[in-house]
């Protein structure tokens, strides 16, 4: 408990704004070192303080996880978890989030697949199960509707709405199939992410669709690419890390974003320099 709570209680109440902001601003200083003091501070029984405590307290949380994000980029490597860099870039792009309700629903998910797997002795079964859960029932579905939105780039984002981009429809599959013990792969390939189980390609954008090497081609030729060996190779969790960096830096380039621009621009040169 912080020792001036009630002082601090009857500040951050005060009907003065001036008041509020000063006291906001030195709780903010002094910043991580006293995060179980500002949760405690969020839980008051003053409705007006609690809610002023808590911004400071998201604040805080995201200042801090901007520094470990971006420490984080620098010493990301191929063998690196990344799951856990996912729910810190989103604690670093969003304001107040906490990962354990999220990783609880994948956890959740994957048992319930593990469930119907029991059911699917071969390969393509094993991967029509998995789209009829996450695409059918969960309705993952790619969002061509607003598909140049920073959301579609991050995980927890993706797990509310249940609409992402190609990279990150894929993840929910991978981190899914992980709980479930099915071990889905990502595919690099250019301009459309893909998911592999086994020797099975798939399409999680558009509701898990299997894939032929045929298809694959079409996709690389309305680029004007040939389709090679090495586009379907596994992509590494720094690909993917990087990948999905890069989506982020087009769209607030395409927003014209210039704080988050440049932000963005640093995570992805440290994690291509690392």
């Amino acid at each position: 408990m912080h020792p001036q709570k009630a002082a601090l209680v009857r500040l951050l109440a005060d009907d003065d704004e001036q008041t509020v902001r000063l006291v906001k601003a030195q709780l903010a200083q002094d910043g991580a070192g006293q995060l179980e003091d500002l949760r405690d501070l969020a839980g008051c029984d003053h409705p007006v303080a609690a809610l002023h405590a808590r911004d400071v307290l998201h604040e805080v949380m995201q200042h801090e996880a901007l520094g470990r994000f971006e420490n984080l980029c620098g010493s990301f490597n191929d063998n690196s978890d990344l799951e856990e860099a996912c729910w810190l870039l989103g604690a670093a792009m969003l304001r107040g989030f906490e990962p354990t309700p999220y990783r609880q629903r994948l956890a959740t998910w994957g048992t319930e697949l593990d469930r119907r797997l029991r059911r699917a002795p071969a390969t393509r079964q094993k991967v029509e199960v998995m789209a009829d859960f996450l695409a059918g029932e969960l309705v993952f579905v790619g969002n061509t509707d607003d598909y140049y939105n920073d959301r579609n780039s991050l995980l927890p984002c993706v797990l509310d709405s249940r609409k992402g981009i190609p990279i990150t429809l894929t993840l929910v599959y991978m981190l899914v199939g992980h709980h479930a013990g099915l071990p889905v792969e990502g595919v690099n390939l250019p301009g459309h992410f893909l998911a592999r189980y086994d020797n099975i390609l798939f399409d999680p954008f558009h509701q898990g669709k299997i894939l032929t090497r045929r298809d694959c081609e079409e996709i690389l030729r309305r680029q004007n690419q040939t389709l090679e060996d090495w586009h379907l190779a596994s992509a590494s969790p720094r690909q993917i890390l990087a990948r999905i960096l890069a989506n982020l830096l087009y769209v607030y380039h395409r927003q014209g974003d210039s704080t988050q621009y440049a932000r963005l621009k640093r995570w992805s040169h440290l994690l291509v320099r690392g």
